[in-house]
């Protein structure tokens, strides 16, 4: 059943979008089918080749982006399924960084059932940052060629923030960066240089996905950054000031999105906290097309700091979670979608899932099953709410 418009916003909306964001969008990462799981770890434990992993992953692509045409979709990613995490294997990528295993730098996650202490490898700034070349630019190559028409592939790549934010200062060798300006300068090189490389590969919608810009909204990060030498009260600024240096000219047909969740490992999360701390910086100063929003539950604060986007932006609600099979309801879905329109034009807004459904390997609690389902429920929502999703 659809609902009639309640508030003056909810009277503008305009149906489908003809640019991403769309309507009904999703975060970027997929469930990994199990097939995929056990020639990974055939691999990794040297009884399986590196091009049978690669036609392993090619196989389990087709049918995620098959997947993403069968919901409804515009937007097809690859489900990043040829990552390990959503973010490492980037960072890894980049000149002049290292792989580090340090248990001090531990993460607690939480979950309904208590809490997970993990000290997942991290990076260290060893020599200059560089770009040695544009990185998953073969994975996207094939994410293009594999879509169907009216489907629009999009490339998600961390921020970088992400490349300073877990370690900070520490994590930056001195004598290769004694002046912070110049770690900024060069990080920032590189990813004008990668955003430049994936446009030419054909890349028309790129995300830049950002934990820390949630993160910073919650005190105890607050003191984890000031606890490695930050300055805890204006980080934010500095991240959305970098960003925006990295992303200054890029090509005018490339739209750009953030995704900002407050954690996603195994159905579990590190931080809570509305977005008031960073709204006004962040939804007014950084220089993006949209923001994917985590908002699918309490932690996430209400939708008052959306009064600080500006008329020319998007912004998409995270109001499905992808941390529990349960599936939302159509109406309840609505009436939230009804709620933040008190605070932002209905036509600025679009919906999708909170965050991914498998942002490493491991993967939330659901199914497959589960996963369509939910990305049904948007596309099915956003055509009654918009006209077109």
């Amino acid at each position: 059943m659809t609902s009639e418009p309640t508030t003056p916003g909810a009277a503008a909306a305009s149906g489908a979008r003809t640019l991403p964001p769309f309507r009904a969008d999703h975060v970027g990462s997929l469930l990994r089918p199990a097939a995929l799981k056990r020639v990974r770890e055939e691999h990794a434990a040297g009884r399986a080749s590196a091009a049978e992993l690669r036609a392993a992953e090619d196989e389990a692509i087709r049918d995620v982006v098959a997947l993403q045409r069968e919901a409804g979709l515009r937007t097809a990613t690859d489900g990043e399924l040829r990552r390990q995490s959503w973010h490492m294997d980037f960072i890894y990528s980049l000149g002049g960084i290292s792989k580090v295993h340090d248990e001090s730098l531990r993460v607690k996650f939480h979950n309904a059932d208590g809490d997970i202490e993990w000290a997942p490898p991290s990076a260290h700034v060893d020599s200059k940052l560089r770009l040695d070349g544009t990185i998953f630019g073969d994975a996207f190559t094939f994410l293009r060629e594999t879509v169907s028409e009216g489907q629009t592939p999009k490339l998600t790549i961390p921020s970088p923030s992400m490349v300073h934010y877990r370690g900070g200062r520490a994590a930056i060798d001195e004598t290769v960066y004694p002046d912070m300006d110049a770690f900024w300068t060069d990080l920032t090189a590189a990813y004008a240089a990668q955003v430049r490389g994936v446009h030419e590969l054909g890349c028309r919608y790129l995300q830049l996905d950002d934990t820390s810009l949630a993160y910073l909204n919650d005190p105890e990060q607050r003191q984890h950054v000031a606890g490695i030498g930050g300055d805890p009260e204006h980080q934010h600024e500095t991240y959305i000031a970098n960003i925006n240096r990295a992303l200054a000219g890029r090509p005018a047909d490339l739209r750009v999105t953030t995704h900002m969740c407050r954690g996603n490992f195994a159905s579990s999360w590190v931080a809570s906290g509305g977005y008031d701390f960073v709204a006004e910086a962040l939804f007014g100063g950084l220089d993006v097309d949209g923001f994917f929003l985590e908002y699918d539950d309490e932690r996430s604060g209400g939708f008052e700091p959306l009064r600080f986007v500006p008329k020319d932006k998007q912004v998409v609600l995270g109001l499905v979670t992808t941390k529990r099979p349960e599936l939302e309801s159509k109406d309840g879905l609505k009436r939230r979608i009804d709620e933040a329109s008190r605070f932002i034009d209905l036509d600025q807004l679009c919906l999708s899932p909170q965050c991914g459904f498998s942002s490493t390997l491991e993967g939330n609690d659901l199914t497959v099953d589960d996963q369509k389902r939910k990305l049904a429920l948007i596309v099915e929502t956003a055509d009654e709410v918009w006209g077109g999703a």
